[in-house]
């Protein structure tokens, strides 16, 4: 082994005892960098779930400085209006046991925005969804197509009696954005500053950049992970009985346990989340599933008279009254005769599901009412085109005239043009929940009109099938035929509160 240190091979001098070189200096420089880069994004609170942690000082959002004793809750709706209008139920019994004020929606695009699913376990993010609804919102301002939940659900007994506190979502990012004429964003010659604003608004309401000290919580808990619950005696944190089965944690590699929480002991006084100006959830959709339930267990407050009473309250929320009366109107001047209503509406997912049911259900019922001589009266909730009855039943019923008279409305329908133009220049989302002057805002202006009409049909069909006193077929498992079924059980089309239009 002596080759190795022949005298005449050239010695190389240990590497530890080599003197770095200006290049080697650079890329150490450059990988160290790129490390701390790296270390930032992999733990930004834009990636990494929401949580206490994920902190940022209130100096840089005056918005957060200025609403000091206000405080108010905000959540994602999504989906279909039907579903809508059930997480705006639930958003409403949660700011009441907050003591919030709740910062009320608009009316989404037909699923616009999807949530997924929480009996599979496949949802979105809190913070994705909070993002996709920001989005949306500001879609449908931009394109003059913002219509508030409340322009459309009645909730002024609920104001009124300050059982609830509620403004305006218009109303507060404009306190919160700082536009002032926040109704008239799609008519402004200075568009990009404006959505300039509301993208940094965006960033508080969803999350993105993490909690903001004394001004901003955005929940993370979704119904993977979280049943609500409140005033059950029953310890806090514990199972609940709906897990995911072995059988999907090991197929979707899952290991989500899902926790009884009570939403008061978790997010009222006390908690870190109580004393921030703004509260966001995600997702407020639930319903029942395997003896519990999706996400929010609530149904009673016996010790909390105020709350037990609003739940009563929310189970039925009406339509303004210029829907209510269209309907109404529609049945006594176009149908004028006692009639059965047909929920048959392609749009609703579980027609598709179930439209042989249905309309076997249809034919069971319009067999038990065929025992007069006059023709039986059919009021038709549909958007399949006529051209598209053939080979159907609701064809056959078509055709014979001499024993059925079908009725429908169109979106070109003249009532159907009159309502959309009645809500818009009635308002009903901005007759509450002012900015306050002392907040610095002047309030918001309501002389610039909504570029296009809203889609009323689906809820002017509602309350046409309401009055419809030989019954209603619907369909099994719709959101869309509950919602019927309950203006049917409170009786709102012989309600004396109709006003004439």
């Amino acid at each position: 082994m002596n080759h190795f240190f022949h005298t005449n091979r050239p010695t190389r001098k240990p590497w530890l005892t080599r003197r770095p070189s200006r290049r080697s200096s650079l890329l150490t420089l450059l990988f160290s960098l790129l490390f701390l880069l790296s270390y930032y994004f992999l733990t930004s609170p834009s990636l990494s779930p929401v949580s206490p942690l994920n902190k940022t000082s209130n100096s840089q959002f005056p918005q957060c400085i200025s609403s000091r004793g206000e405080k108010f809750l905000w959540y994602a709706p999504h989906s279909g209006f039907s579903n809508q209008l059930s997480e705006f139920k639930n958003a409403i019994l949660m700011a009441a046991i907050l003591n919030r004020t709740l910062i009320v929606p608009p009316v989404l695009d037909h699923h616009a925005v999807a949530l997924g699913s929480c009996p599979k376990f496949r949802v979105s993010d809190p913070n994705e969804i909070r993002a996709a609804v920001w989005d949306h919102v500001v879609e449908l301002l931009r394109t003059g197509r913002y219509v508030s939940m409340a322009d459309i659900i009645d909730i002024s007994l609920l104001v009124s009696s300050s059982v609830v506190r509620a403004i305006d979502f218009r109303g507060f990012a404009s306190l919160w954005c700082g536009i002032k004429d926040f109704v008239c964003i799609n008519k402004s010659n200075e568009q990009s500053a404006l959505f300039d604003r509301l993208k940094q608004c965006g960033s508080l309401l969803f999350g993105r950049i993490g909690n903001v000290d004394k001004c901003t919580y955005a929940i993370s808990e979704d119904c993977r992970t979280t049943v609500w619950t409140y005033q059950n005696d029953e310890k806090d944190g514990v199972l609940d009985s709906f897990q995911p089965d072995e059988q999907v944690k090991k197929k979707k590699k899952i290991s989500y346990v899902r926790r009884r929480r009570d939403v008061y002991k978790t997010l009222g006084p006390g908690s870190e989340a109580e004393s921030v100006s703004l509260l966001a959830f995600g997702s407020l959709f639930t319903s029942p599933y395997r003896d519990s339930e999706l996400y929010i267990d609530i149904h009673e407050a016996p010790r909390d008279q105020r709350i037990q009473s609003l739940i009563e309250k929310i189970e039925f929320l009406p339509f303004v009254p210029e829907i209510t009366s269209a309907g109404k109107e529609f049945a006594d001047k176009n149908i004028k005769a006692p009639f059965l209503c047909a929920q048959l509406r392609l749009l609703d997912g579980q027609f598709k599901n179930h439209w042989k049911a249905t309309f076997r259900s249809l034919k069971e019922k319009v067999e038990s009412l065929r025992q007069s001589p006059h023709p039986l009266h059919i009021f038709v909730m549909t958007d399949l085109p006529e051209g598209n009855w053939t080979g159907s039943y609701l064809g056959d019923l078509s055709r014979d005239s001499n024993q059925f008279k079908l009725h429908f409305l169109r979106e070109e329908d003249e009532l159907v043009i009159k309502t959309a133009r009645k809500v818009v220049a009635a308002g009903h989302g901005l007759r509450f929940g002012f900015v306050p002057e002392s907040l610095g805002m002047g309030g918001l202006k309501k002389h610039c009109p909504s570029e296009r009409l809203p889609d009323v049909l689906l809820y002017i069909e509602e309350a046409v099938c309401s009055c419809a006193s030989l019954g209603f077929v619907g369909t099994a498992g719709s959101t869309i035929a509950e919602s019927v079924e309950l203006m049917r059980k409170f009786g709102t089309c012989t309600r004396r509160s109709l006003i004439a239009l």
